[in-house]
């Protein structure tokens, strides 16, 4: 990174616009920035950092509380700072605003503007500067990326803070590990010991949650083997867990399989003694069924004796419907042709009611005859039909040119009526235009004068604003100046008084038989007293003290003063003389003008469309009016040829309709006409041939009644059964030949009438002792299920128990793994013998390569004196890894650097800064530092030492390099011709730059 030129404008001390040609400084290889103490030298280091970065080092800002614009900037200039650098082989521009309150455009008072940022780079191949962005967070992106290191690394190896690395030398390890934790990023290994310890509590977590869970089972393995266990009094994560409640599960689980062998041998005795009750039951119940089964057989029996008649008639009525079933055929024929007749009847009746009286004697043929003569006519109406058709189309048509006729005569009326009054409205609407163009003009002319009315009504109220600020400001001067002159006074008097009194202060400090101070006698015959007037040192430093204030105060009243004053002149000069309300009136008359013109301008467009439709209607009008008279003239001719046919068509319909009053109306009566006779024909058939089928069916029936042995068809009809009476009675038959024939089986079984010979059987007694056999039995055999279910739940929780075991070995060895690799990095674990942590044993080997990169200029620096050198000894009862020592070649011994002297820690850490700044820009990828600042420090040096020193820093021009010295020592402006002087001032600081190339 080569810095190029940097521009300052309202910045810190630097009131104006302020440029620091770097390229011209840095022909030299070594520049100096000095100046005054106050006059802004660190402030030109500030406004760098602010360029790059967009703030200042951290030290200056948030420690002091920096404002970055300047008190004495103008109120109309702009904080800025534009810087112009070569990085990573890029020249690029930033500028950047800050944030500030400006005088308002309008009115009094302040505005805020934002922070502004711009990034540009110049092309080489067209010789010009293109932009690149103007996002703060882009550009401080790019900048932090181009250079590789955030702004605190910068500021650490670029600046060069002495004090910084003075106070660096001689702090203690933690503080040593704070500034390269922040150099070098160190972070991530922190964040390695932060996971290891997270996974070392979350492995322990894990552990000790499979130890609660085998703890868990085990009080579950306690509950189901009762008092045959007993849990170790063991905590989880404790040593010896798993192994005793294993040894207490196998107990527990061997003392219940003994428990199951005993009930298995229980429930087998009540298992047999179950059988042979359960075998006394089932003979005494099959002799109680037996008993019962004779005793219901004799029942039974007489029931049927009691029925006897009313299966005898039943089986008569069954014969003589069997007799009746030949005569069924006959009496269905004859029922169907009876009920055919009786429909065909009704059907013949119902078409005959439809038909004229004409036809009331008509038989079936001549019917029939009549529906022929019928279709004939209405097939001689469809000519009539098209004609009668066409006759409405020809009378539509005739009213649609009526119509039109009356709609073209309205459009012709109307068109007259507006084009008679075209040239009056025309004449308006351009009436209309002309005075808004007019307005528009005048418009435009007024917006012209405005602005600068506006303007010089605003600069006449900030003059009268002005003149009474300054003539507060002026009271306040005289005011700030006679408190200054009061105070001055007061001083004097005061230092007047305690020189007067100064030798009561000397005396007051003699003690006997030791030399005084002014004349080296050790006798003090007759010392001064302090009389009731004496003043003391504090009362003189407060007196000086308020008398500095009351100038700081008068010089404060004098730049409001020169200030308020300025801007008087400046408003004065833009308002002129006019007082402030007859500005106030004409601006007020302008705005007024100027609104009723924009007013009036602003139907312009109304106007000049208004003209435009109207323009265009008039042209409508005319053509409609054209096309209807063209309408008019075609359909004269139209009208007549309609006429005519509608003549002819009139008369040939009369004919055809007859009586009727359309075509339409008489063919719906033919052929209604002829539906009718049609079906009244076809049903007179019907009836005809139904009658002649009832009449045969009739004989039929007779002969087949007297077959059957019946006297009359309704005799037999009578003896029918229809088909639930048959099968109803046929099952009442089944079901006492039945009855009949279970009874007399049952009366004839061996073994049931041996069973009615027996006493009653006691089925209850038998019942109770097999009730209590198989209670016998169930209780056995829950003691066998319990000590079943208590082996099987022992086996299941300790399979379980064991597998978590062996699920858990994994998980304990990466815990143990774990917690010794977080114990390793975090140093505390006894194989870190230094206790050092991780992050400090990384940062150790980083400061172990800056003390290298440090002695080589340190040895130069002390004529081969001294060495710095890495130490990993613990301090007190902190951790090793981050000690700094240095080696003094004079008397071999290594001692803390705390021992060096001033000048001694002046060269030192300016060494450990090089060596720092070389380290870290490795680290940051390479990045070429081509622009170094040093802040302060050199005055501590003797001559020889500072050419020394001078000499190191002159080696730099080696790698191309320039080094830029900010020191008021008055020594090195004799020895370093390329300067940048700060020259302060009342109105601000400024810059004088000379030397160089």
């Amino acid at each position: 990174m080569r810095l190029h030129r940097l521009d300052i404008t309202a910045f810190g001390p630097f009131g104006g616009s302020q440029t620091v040609d770097f390229d011209e400084l840095s022909a030299a290889g070594l520049f100096l920035l000095h100046g005054p103490t106050g006059a802004g030298k660190t402030s030109v280091l500030d406004a760098v950092c602010y360029a790059l970065y967009g703030a200042v080092p951290g030290a200056r800002q948030s420690g002091q509380g920096m404002t970055l614009r300047s008190d004495h900037a103008a109120a109309s200039t702009r904080t800025e700072i534009r810087l112009e650098l070569t990085v990573a082989g890029r020249r690029l521009e930033i500028t950047r605003q800050p944030p500030w309150e400006r005088p308002k455009k309008r009115g009094s008072g302040t505005t805020l503007d934002k922070a502004q940022s711009w990034l540009r780079e110049y092309d080489g191949a067209v010789g010009a500067w293109k932009d690149l962005s103007r996002s703060h967070q882009e550009i401080g992106e790019e900048i932090t990326q181009l250079l590789g290191m955030s702004r605190e690394q910068f500021c650490q190896v670029v600046l060069l803070p002495q004090g910084d690395f003075a106070r660096f030398l001689r702090a203690d390890a933690e503080a040593r590990g704070k500034l390269l934790g922040r150099l070098f990023d160190t972070h991530r290994f922190a964040e390695v010991e932060k996971r290891l310890a997270e996974r070392r509590r979350a492995a322990e977590a894990q552990v000790r949650e499979g130890d609660a869970a085998l703890l868990a089972d085990a009080h579950r393995m306690q509950q189901a083997a009762g008092d045959a266990m007993e849990l170790p009094e063991l905590a989880p994560g404790e040593p010896g867990l798993a192994e005793a409640v294993l040894s207490a599960a196998a107990v527990a689980r061997s003392t219940a399989r003994d428990q199951l062998t005993i009930a298995h041998c229980g429930l087998g005795a009540a298992e047999s003694a179950q059988a042979a009750a359960e075998r006394v039951l089932a003979d005494v119940r099959e002799v109680d069924r037996l008993q019962r089964r004779f005793a219901q057989a004799h029942e039974r029996a007489a029931l049927l004796e009691d029925r006897a008649d009313g299966y005898h008639q039943a089986q008569a009525r069954m014969e003589r419907s069997r007799k009746a079933e030949a005569v069924a055929p006959a009496l269905e024929l004859r029922e169907e042709a009876e009920a055919e007749h009786r429909r065909a009847a009704v059907a013949e009746a119902r078409a005959r009611g439809l038909l004229p009286d004409t036809f009331a004697g008509a038989g079936a043929a001549g019917l029939a005859a009549s529906a022929r003569r019928a279709a004939e006519e209405l097939g001689g109406l469809d000519s009539a039909r098209r004609a009668e058709q066409r006759l409405a189309e020809l009378v539509a048509e005739r009213a649609d040119l009526d119509r039109q006729e009356r709609s073209d005569e309205e459009v012709l009326q109307e068109a007259e009526a507006w084009l008679a009054g075209w040239e009056e409205a025309r004449a308006g609407l351009l009436h209309g235009v002309e005075s808004a163009q007019e307005a528009a003009t005048r418009a435009e002319q007024l917006a012209v004068q405005r602005e600068p009315a506006r303007k010089r009504l605003a600069a006449a109220r900030q003059r009268d604003q002005f003149a009474r600020d300054t003539d507060d400001a002026q009271q306040q001067v005289i005011e700030a100046t006679d408190r200054a002159l009061k105070a001055r006074a007061d001083w004097l008097d005061v230092k007047e008084q305690r020189l007067n009194g100064i030798a009561a202060e000397l005396a007051a400090q003699l003690t006997a038989g030791e030399p005084c101070a002014v004349c080296g006698a050790t006798e003090h015959p007759a010392p001064a007293r302090k009389d009731a007037g004496h003043v003391d040192r504090e009362t003189e430093e407060r007196a000086l003290a308020t008398s500095q204030h009351a100038d700081e105060q008068r010089a404060e009243a004098e730049r409001r003063l020169a200030f308020v004053q300025r801007a008087l002149a400046a408003a004065q000069g833009e308002a002129g003389d006019t007082s402030t309300e007859e500005l106030a009136v004409q601006a007020d008359e302008l705005e007024r003008e100027y609104a009723q013109a924009r007013s009036a301008a602003s139907a312009l467009h109304t106007a000049t469309e208004q003209l435009r439709q109207a323009e265009r209607e008039r042209e409508q009008r005319l053509s409609a009016q054209q096309d209807a008279a063209v309408r008019t003239a075609s359909r004269s001719a139209r009208r007549d040829a309609l006429d005519r046919e509608r003549t002819t068509l009139e008369a040939e319909l009369t004919e055809a309709r007859g009586a009727a009053d359309s075509v339409a109306a008489r063919a719906a009566q033919l052929e209604r006409q002829a539906a009718l006779l049609t079906d009244a024909a076809d049903t007179a058939r019907v009836a005809e041939d139904t009658a002649q089928r009832l009449k045969d069916a009739d004989a039929r029936l007779a002969d087949a009644a007297f077959r059957a042995g019946f006297d009359t068809p309704q005799a037999a009809a009578a003896a029918l059964l229809d088909e639930t009476a048959h099968r109803d009675l046929q099952h009442r038959l089944d079901a006492w030949q039945a009855e009949e024939a279970a009874v007399r089986a049952v009366l004839a079984e061996a073994d049931t009438a041996d069973a009615a010979q027996q006493p009653p059987a006691d089925v209850a007694r038998a019942e109770r002792a097999a009730a209590d056999a198989g209670r016998r039995v169930r209780e056995a055999a829950s003691a066998r299920d319990a000590a079943d279910r208590r082996c099987a739940e022992l086996d299941r929780l300790s399979a379980r128990s064991a597998t978590g075991l062996r699920r858990l070995a994994p998980l304990r060895e990466e815990y143990d793994r774990v917690a010794r690799l977080s114990a390793l990095a975090a140093g505390t674990s006894a194989d870190n013998e230094r206790k050092m942590r991780l992050e400090a044993y990384v940062l150790a080997a980083r400061l172990e390569q800056v003390a290298a990169a440090a002695t080589a200029r340190l040895q130069r620096m002390s004529s081969g004196r001294y060495t710095l050198v890495h130490s990993d000894d613990r301090t007190g009862r902190g951790r090793s890894g981050l000690g700094l020592h240095v080696v003094d070649a004079w008397t071999g011994r290594e001692r803390d650097t705390a021992t060096l002297s001033g000048g001694e820690t002046f060269f030192a850490s300016l060494a450990l800064a090089l060596g720092l700044a070389d380290v870290v820009t490795d680290e940051a990828g390479g990045v070429r530092l081509d622009t170094l600042f040093i802040d302060e420090g050199f005055g501590s040096l003797d001559d020889q030492t500072l050419d020394e020193v001078l000499d190191v820093l002159d080696s730099l021009r080696e790698r191309d390099r320039s080094v830029g010295i900010v020191s008021h020592v008055a020594d090195l402006r004799r020895r370093i011709h390329a300067q940048l002087e700060v020259v302060k001032g009342r109105s601000g600081s400024v810059l004088k730059q000379r030397g160089g190339g």
